[in-house]
């Protein structure tokens, strides 16, 4: 392999190479920004460059490493982080042009513990307005396009991150979800994320001037998009790495125990009264067969109320954005996002007063009841959107537009209510009239238990192979 071809290659087979000094830490980090200064024109997923900064940290770990030290897990490998996140001296703009010049006084957790782990940031991904789209664009930065072409929105709202991954600058990518800011972009560029479960990566913005509401305290967590399923498993026991400034975070390892016997899966491929799109269905039954041929034992059985625990648990956080950051939103936002969020408050009525206390009170009743479902069924496989992906800027098109964007998408946040983890995986490449597009579905695991979605992740992509290679094709292709 030339150096130029560095970049191509995961972060598994990466640190393999770096850890023993074959390939040096600033090898690594200047074919990722070559490829970064060759793609991201055009694709406006990398927002800040920090080449420099990059070079420089990746010549102290290669010094490091020649004088002795032990290279920490993640030794050379360059990762990009969304610019919702504090990184020491950096804007945490939030995608919003009045927080353009909010300085982070120190790093947030994620950063910190990836960087400890020996990854050195390339530059800073873009996100919308306030990170609360399932797009990627803002008056600061601009639009975020998806390396598949035109006709596909990146995703959000860390668009940044997944475009940037796949089109491969750097090998990891930050990101974080709230709604389903992780997946909605895995799903969009055809990677692969296991959205964290509750309190298992420590998050906190030193540059924060109150505590976030307590939905978004429960419902928000930190995460990665890769290439690979493998990369989850060697980066995520970096990512989950205490820290105190996360008073609520759970420090258990990455492996859980063996469970005893064939793992069994519960699969459905009910969309709640949403039309379920053929390339969906096929995505999902080719799951569903590549998870039985690698020995689970998987089962079409209905789980609990994924449509009645989603819709409550994002009209609860409706209610909790409405109290806490309309204010805001309205004060800062451009007419685009304050619009969005109109028709946002339509689509998800805001619970308020004395029914938003209780319809926090009953998540704990959502959770319990998956919760007792999942002691027989460890995993569940799901769609993740019962459409192929959206165009760009379809949420900016009325109560239609939202609908088809978050509306059907209770998949993706009922998880992020109950607090369970969910793997997003690609298993499928559809060939669709507006272009390739890539298929993605959704695995539920247990709590705590993030390291089964990743296992059952692999499997799916042991069957259908990775879908970078091919946009990498593509995208040679076309120039």
């Amino acid at each position: 392999m030339t150096k130029t071809d560095i970049w191509r290659l995961s972060a598994t087979e990466l640190t393999a190479l770096t850890k023993t000094g074959e390939i040096s830490a600033e090898a690594a980090v200047q074919s990722s920004i070559d490829r970064m200064n060759a793609v991201n024109p055009a694709l406006n997923a990398v927002v800040e460059d920090l080449s420099a900064a990059a070079l420089e940290r990746a010549r102290e770990l290669d010094k490091a490493r020649a004088a002795g030290a032990a290279p920490g897990p993640l030794h050379g490998v360059p990762v990009t982080i969304k610019i919702n996140v504090d990184q020491l001296g950096h804007a945490t703009s939030n995608g919003v042009t009045a927080l353009k010049d909010l300085i982070a006084p120190a790093d947030a957790p994620v950063v910190e513990n990836l960087q400890k782990a020996g990854a050195v940031v390339i530059g800073r991904t873009n996100t919308p307005e306030f990170s609360f789209r399932a797009d990627t664009d803002n008056p600061l930065h601009g639009r975020t396009h998806n390396p598949w072409g035109a006709h596909i929105s990146p995703g959000g709202s860390s668009g940044g991150a997944g475009a940037s991954v796949m089109a491969g600058i750097g090998a990891l990518g930050h990101g974080n979800d709230i709604g389903g800011s992780l997946r909605f972009p895995a799903a969009a560029n055809g990677a692969v994320t296991v959205k964290p479960g509750l309190g298992r990566v420590p998050a906190w913005n030193p540059s924060q001037k109150a505590e976030r509401g307590m939905l978004a305290q429960s419902m928000s967590v930190q995460g990665l998009i890769t290439r690979s399923a493998a990369d989850l498993h060697l980066s995520m026991p970096s990512m989950i790495a205490p820290d105190p400034r996360d008073p609520f975070h759970v420090p258990l390892p990455w492996r859980g125990e063996d469970l005893q016997g064939p793992i069994k899966v519960a699969f459905t491929r009910n969309t709640h009264g949403y039309d379920l799109h053929p390339e969906v269905e096929a995505a999902l039954l080719t799951a569903r067969d590549a998870l039985s041929d690698a020995g689970y034992i998987v089962e079409e059985v209905e789980p609990p109320n994924v449509f009645e625990a989603g819709r409550n648990g994002y009209r609860a956080l409706m209610g909790e954005v409405y109290a806490m950051m309309k204010q805001d939103v309205d004060a800062a936002g451009s007419q685009t996002v304050r619009d969005i969020f109109e028709v946002y408050f339509q689509e998800f009525p805001p619970f308020t007063g004395t029914e938003l206390l209780q319809m926090m009170a009953k998540r704990s009743h959502y959770a319990r009841e998956w919760s007792l479902f999942m002691e027989d069924y460890p995993l569940v496989l799901t769609p993740f959107l019962p459409q192929p992906f959206f165009k760009p800027d379809r949420d900016t098109e009325g109560a239609e537009g939202v609908h088809e964007v978050l509306g059907c998408a209770v998949y993706s946040y009922a998880m992020n209510f109950m607090g369970l983890p969910a793997a997003c995986v690609p298993s499928r490449l559809a060939q669709l009239d507006k272009g390739p597009q890539p298929i993605n579905v959704q695995i539920v695991s247990r709590r705590w238990r993030e390291d089964l979605a990743v296992d059952a992740a692999a499997a799916i992509e042991a069957r259908v192979g990775p879908m970078h290679k091919t946009l990498w094709e593509l995208m040679e292709v076309r120039g």
